[in-house]
């Protein structure tokens, strides 16, 4: 209490200033006399004048925190059409998936694509299917699109496929229209070609391409692509025939691993020609 006393006692000057400043603001309103008047009217106007740019300060801050409000809310709505039209896309692979799966003459395992190499020249795909859903090696990869490519490796849930843009991928294939036969292979920069086919042979642009009944991996009949370019090269006896895959293999998802095996009596004998 004494200290209490003692600052009044210090501040006592200051405290009666204050106390006669409220009780002259408290009466100010009060006094009718023209000077007082005049000096409220300016008063008044003065305080207008102040009160404008602290609300503009005002407003700018209120703006800004309900434009941060609704940026956040604009993303999050972006986010979630983002999601629904994945969600739509998604739909639409899979029934197309369905309708595929069930009109394809053989067994398929639905896989996802859950992995791929960083080999630019040797590229294959990790798939979520295995040994456990009947996946074996050389079994084949496709799309509704078309082929993809063909299992190397398996383990009990995984496997690997290597894919046509792989510089050890081959296959047997026929023109369908002029039943010309090739081998399908990645030349690792330009594209896929259809090589081993004479001069003399019928192939034309727009010619679907697919695998022949000489395949050790793949039934006939599996859509490749089409030929997109075929030129003849002087001092060759083969066309260079480029092909343009049915597979968008840059936006490869969901795929199928066809339950075919081939007969491992021919592969064997086969495999054994080649490596004398």
């Amino acid at each position: 209490m004494t200290r209490f006393l003692n600052i009044i006692r210090v501040y006592r000057e200051y405290a009666v200033l204050a106390i006669l400043i409220a009780v002259s603001v408290a009466l100010f309103p009060l006094n009718d006399n023209p000077q007082i008047k005049q000096l409220r009217a300016y008063t008044i106007a003065g305080l207008g004048i102040l009160h404008e740019p602290v609300s503009l300060i005002t407003e700018t801050v209120a703006l800004r925190a309900e434009n941060e409000r609704l940026r956040r809310a604009n993303i999050q709505l972006a986010d979630e059409v983002y999601q629904l039209r994945d969600a739509r896309l998604e739909n639409i692979r899979l029934r197309r998936m369905i309708q595929f799966q069930e009109r394809a003459p053989y067994d398929l395992v639905p896989a996802r694509v859950v992995g791929q190499s960083v080999d630019p020249l040797r590229k294959t795909v990790t798939l979520n299917v295995g040994s456990k859903h009947g996946v074996r090696e050389h079994m084949p990869i496709i799309t509704e699109s078309g082929l993809v490519g063909r299992v190397i490796i398996v383990a009990a849930n995984y496997s690997v496929g290597q894919v046509l843009f792989n510089r050890d991928f081959r296959a047997s294939a026929k023109v369908e229209r002029t039943r010309v036969d090739g081998i399908i292979q990645w030349d690792g920069s330009t594209g896929l070609h259809l090589n081993n086919v004479a001069k003399t042979l019928d192939v034309n642009e727009g010619d679907v391409v697919v695998t022949s009944e000489y395949s050790n991996v793949y039934p006939p009949g599996i859509y490749i692509g089409v030929v997109s370019r075929v030129d003849i090269i002087p001092g060759l006896l083969t066309k260079d025939i480029r092909i343009r895959p049915g597979v968008d293999f840059s936006r490869l998802e969901e795929v199928f691993v066809m339950l075919y095996t081939a007969d491992e009596e021919k592969l064997a004998i086969e495999e054994h020609i080649e490596q004398r």
